[in-house]
């Protein structure tokens, strides 16, 4: 998480959010960190409540989609990061009905109801192109049919002070009665960090180390000081295991994570493999939560298996807050 000063860390505390696709809590901590009220949450996965509740106190909600909007109190801010679905009627431009089926009509029938003043949505890269750019421009002229100026960009979470190259689009919709017709997203404060800068002590970290004999260590990279210390915000790879497929490329700990993934095979799966102290192996759950900027204090799942998914499926803290900073500024 980023550091705000004392004006910042109150500049939302009049106003109130609900978390839709709640996952562990990554825009619950962004927001509150703005003194941002949460009045709802919404989470299918059990084992993401728990964890949800672990570290808030607070039990989402279940299915979205079985919850009556006009149970879910009136907010100021609507957030989520939900699925990439394909929309069965794209390109018909029947605006709220084409995005019928699909887990955005949940976020369009809320947002229509009760108009918060601000949508904040985040989504994977390629969102912007699934299903040849039709999937976006609904889910635009639907927002903008209810009412909402829309903004979008790709931003890297490793120009915001983490350590992992991970490309997310983050839309913001802003209620048009408030006659804000623009929006601008932040480039990131573009900190130098490594990923060895988060990286917990050997004692903490042994099981993870890989010992195979099929280690394949590139030299002539490991020794370029020119790459390993200027500090270059994205990934050194520096080696391979078995065949250096998927999951089996090996990195520096002097440059960034690679994007952490919910799914993904090989003996890297989900966090990538990384070349520190001469040793190789896997993050742990406690590094994946700084790369994605939660808290020291974050309560992740005790299954490392478990832990790993809802890491990949989670949102950058530092991202959000960083957006968060931008919006209050001009609402606040």
């Amino acid at each position: 998480m980023i550091e705000l000063d004392e004006k910042e860390k109150k500049s939302l505390s009049k106003y109130t959010f609900i978390d839709l696709f709640a996952g562990i809590g990554g825009f619950r901590y962004a927001l509150e960190s703005f003194g941002a009220n949460c009045v709802f949450s919404s989470e299918w996965n059990k084992s993401a409540q728990d964890i949800y509740q672990e570290n808030f106190n607070d039990r989402p909600d279940g299915d979205i989609t079985e919850i009556d909007e006009k149970r879910i109190p009136p907010h100021d801010i609507l957030c989520g990061g939900f699925p990439c679905q394909s929309f069965s009627i794209s390109g018909k431009r029947l605006g709220f009905q084409d995005t019928r089926g699909t887990l955005f009509f949940d976020i369009a029938r809320i947002a229509k109801y009760h108009q918060p003043k601000i949508l904040f949505l985040e989504n994977v890269k390629n969102f912007a192109k699934h299903n040849n750019g039709k999937t976006l421009n609904i889910i635009v002229s639907t927002l903008e049919s209810i009412g909402y100026n829309v903004f979008y960009k790709v931003l890297n979470s490793g120009y915001f002070g983490v350590p992992q190259t991970r490309e997310r689009i983050y839309i913001i919709a802003i209620n048009s009665k408030l006659g804000i017709n623009s929006f601008k997203f932040p480039t990131g404060s573009m900190t130098p960090i490594a990923l060895k800068d988060i990286l917990l002590s050997f004692d903490e970290t042994e099981k993870y180390i890989i010992n195979r004999k099929d280690i394949k260590i590139t030299e002539d990279l490991i020794i370029n000081k020119n790459i390993l210390n200027s500090y270059p915000l994205k990934p050194i790879r520096v080696g391979y295991v078995n065949k250096g497929g998927q999951g089996e490329r090996i990195y520096h700990e002097k440059g960034h994570a690679i994007t952490l993934s919910a799914y993904g095979g090989g003996i890297g799966a989900k966090t990538g493999l990384y070349l520190t102290k001469n040793t190789v192996r896997k993050l742990a759950p406690k590094e994946c939560a700084r790369a994605m900027g939660f808290p020291d204090d974050f309560i992740h799942h005790s299954s490392d298996a478990q832990a790993y998914k809802q890491f990949g499926n989670s949102v950058v803290v530092n991202v959000l807050q960083e957006i968060t900073k931008e919006f209050a500024n001009i609402v606040s």
